[in-house]
């Protein structure tokens, strides 16, 4: 993990894995009076706001959670808007983000999807693919427990046939066949709007991860925002189920006397 300074002068933690859950986009339009589709859209613009400050600041991998596989039961105009804001979104910015050198990673389920869709999405990993710079994973069609029930289902498949022994399973071959598999862990996980819930977004892997909850809507999320956000993570202490050497420094009568 690096340190950075913000323009105030306050340390920075810069993640190596930043996850995103987007919210607030509906909220962010009916206080203005304005549709779901325009809050939808300006989102957009603030995704593409975050991929160039991860950039900058030298995130090596963003996760953005774009469309839950619990979405579908939104209504059929909204899920159409969506789905063409996304193909908007790939067919603008994509060889920007090709030049950027930005590889583009989509996790989640193609079932159900649009043939259009999912050659949209092929598209965009299969151009990236090569690139070493920024790793960004949409999280699109995706829902936590679908992840873990499909990679259940590939290794009971494997048991079955022969192809793998029940006790070579292990929680490294389990992270493997997850859709995020060769991706390291979430440093931070960052839900904007004031809500305080996972929403089904990377269960298995948010084990360790550090949880920063702001206030403002997802259309708001600025440079400002993200300083902030990194400011507070570099005041967390992340023990990994161990102790931090403080704490193995406290005397016995300091534990006692709740020092």
């Amino acid at each position: 993990m690096r340190f950075a300074k913000s323009p105030s002068g306050k340390t920075m933690a810069i993640p190596r894995h930043l996850a995103i859950i987007m919210d607030g986009n509906g909220r962010w339009a009916n206080e203005r009076k304005l549709t779901r589709t325009q809050g939808h859209r300006q989102g957009v613009v603030a995704v593409r706001e975050i991929v160039t400050n991860a950039i900058d600041l030298g995130i090596e991998y963003l996760t953005l959670f774009a469309f839950s596989s619990e979405n579908w039961s939104r209504p059929p105009s909204e899920i159409r808007d969506l789905f063409g804001l996304l193909k908007l979104f790939i067919n603008k910015d994509l060889a920007t983000l090709h030049k950027q050198n930005v590889r583009v990673r989509v996790m989640g389920s193609r079932d159900g999807l649009e043939g259009d869709i999912v050659a949209l999405l092929d598209k965009a990993e299969t151009l990236t693919r090569n690139n070493s710079g920024l790793v960004l994973m949409i999280a699109f069609n995706y829902g936590a427990r679908q992840e873990i029930t499909a990679m259940v289902q590939h290794l009971a498949h494997e048991v079955e046939t022969g192809r793998l022994k029940a006790d070579a399973i292990n929680e490294s071959l389990i992270a493997q066949y997850l859709y995020s598999g060769g991706v390291p862990d979430p440093d931070v996980i960052l839900r904007t709007s004031g809500e305080q819930r996972l929403s089904n977004f990377l269960l298995w892997q948010a084990a360790y991860s550090e949880f920063i909850f702001v206030d403002c809507y997802w259309p708001d999320f600025d440079r400002n925002q993200l300083e902030l956000a990194l400011v507070e993570f570099g005041c967390r202490n992340r023990r990994f189920g161990g102790v931090s050497v403080d704490e193995m420094e406290l005397t016995p009568n300091a534990l006692v006397s709740g020092g």
